[in-house]
């Protein structure tokens, strides 16, 4: 790959969220290296005044910003890929953070070609998955371009640092002592950590949770939704037709309603480090498991079983950042191809934090009661399992003779 230039940036677009460090990134660039930056701040459904947002970057020191409303294209072209692969990380974690980044940086790349910037910054930090998300975009899209990242260049060490620095240059700041602790929120999810979740131990604050209630006092009443897939994608709940990010928005509140979609885990992050996340997906937690649903009855078994094979690595590619790498791309192409017959409806009931497949149904099934039953049934003769478990029991035999062979 060749080696970006290392002269001094003449414009740089910064990946914007408003927030306490890309606030105090964006007048450190302006200071540090005396050019135009470029603010651009993604909406993923993330329900911020974005108005406020722009005005905020412009008054720290922006030359021009870009609020881009990229709801649909993420749900459609990067949550929905991700739902087909039913991608799951270590324990659990849906990579709601993990699949919002490659889009980012894609749009960051297509605004600085645009603007004619050399140079573009986010504010991932040093220590975390982010920074490699961006980066490895970055390089797969522009390979050319530089990149500052502040956080692995800066003398700022800490929060307290960039709190101080914020006060000092008037910047406001959304980080308080109620509140400690990071969050990123977008359409398919919302992630909390650090601050007072740092120890393991510790219980997440009952305040701390922003799209589900506490599954204690969810209603007493349980709800049933009808979900409607075609060719592995979601498109209508209970009969009425939803675009993707409408769809997702609904199942939030629905699924948020009755607590469902809450996750602590402690994940491995890519460089080496053990990290304690706190997720609430409900939305995507419904759609999960009643895709689950539909597959069961709609997917061969030995394209099932192989597919859940792969699902680590590629649930592995996407949380390290290699979403426009070669490998994930050919894992998606074969992920996709098996959904093609992934066409039905899933009932689904929530309740008190459980979601459940209570039935599902498709012209594409592949589930024939009249083998399955119990009773008398057409196309299956009980006599022919003798031979098949004698087959199977053969190498069994032989592995006995010879224990007693000694």
């Amino acid at each position: 790959m060749p080696t970006p230039s290392r002269h001094a940036p003449q414009k740089i677009v910064l990946a914007y969220s408003g927030g306490l460090d890309t606030s105090v990134i964006l007048r450190w660039l302006k200071e540090e290296y005396q050019c135009p930056v470029i603010a651009f701040c993604a909406d993923l459904g993330q329900g911020e005044d974005l108005k406020a947002v722009k005005h905020k970057a412009l008054a720290v020191g922006a030359s021009k910003v870009y609020v881009d409303d990229l709801r649909e294209e993420f749900v459609k072209r990067y949550v929905f890929p991700l739902l087909r692969a039913n991608a799951v990380y270590e324990n659990g974690y849906l990579l709601g953070t993990s699949i919002a980044r490659p889009l980012i940086a894609k749009r960051q790349i297509e605004i600085a070609q645009k603007e004619g910037a050399d140079t573009v910054s986010h504010g991932a930090t040093g220590k975390g998955n982010d920074q490699v998300r961006f980066e490895l975009t970055y390089a797969a899209l522009a390979p050319n371009i530089r990149v500052i990242a502040p956080w692995r260049e800066w003398s700022l060490r800490s929060r307290q640092d960039l709190v101080a620095y914020a006060r000092k240059h008037r910047i406001p700041i959304p980080v308080t002592k109620a509140k400690p602790y990071s969050m990123d929120l977008n359409l398919f999810h919302v992630s909390y950590e650090g601050g007072v979740l740092e120890d393991p131990w510790i219980e997440p604050p009952a305040n701390l949770f922003r799209l589900t209630t506490n599954p204690e006092r969810a209603p007493n009443k349980p709800q049933t939704l009808e979900i409607r897939f075609e060719r592995g994608d979601p498109v209508a709940v209970n009969g009425q037709r939803m675009s993707p990010s409408t769809l997702l928005a609904h199942l939030n509140h629905i699924g948020g309603k009755h607590g469902v979609g809450r996750l602590d885990i402690v994940e491995n992050r890519f460089i080496g480090i053990k990290s304690r996340g706190v997720y609430e997906t409900p939305g995507g937690t419904i759609l999960h498991v009643a895709r689950r649903g539909l597959e069961s009855i709609t997917l061969d078994r030995e394209v099932l079983h192989l597919r859940e094979s792969l699902i680590p690595r590629y649930a592995e590619l996407v949380y390290n950042g290699f979403w426009f790498a070669p490998e994930r791309e050919m894992l998606q192409i074969a992920f996709d191809h098996i959904q093609q017959d992934v066409t039905g409806t899933v009932r689904i009931k929530v309740y008190k934090g459980s979601c459940i497949v209570t039935g599902r149904r498709s012209s594409r099934s592949l589930y024939d009661q009249r083998l399955a039953t119990f009773e008398e049934g057409e196309g299956f003769d009980p006599r022919d399992a003798g031979g098949f478990i004698r087959l199977h029991a053969l190498r069994l035999a032989i592995q006995q003779s010879r224990k007693r062979i000694g």
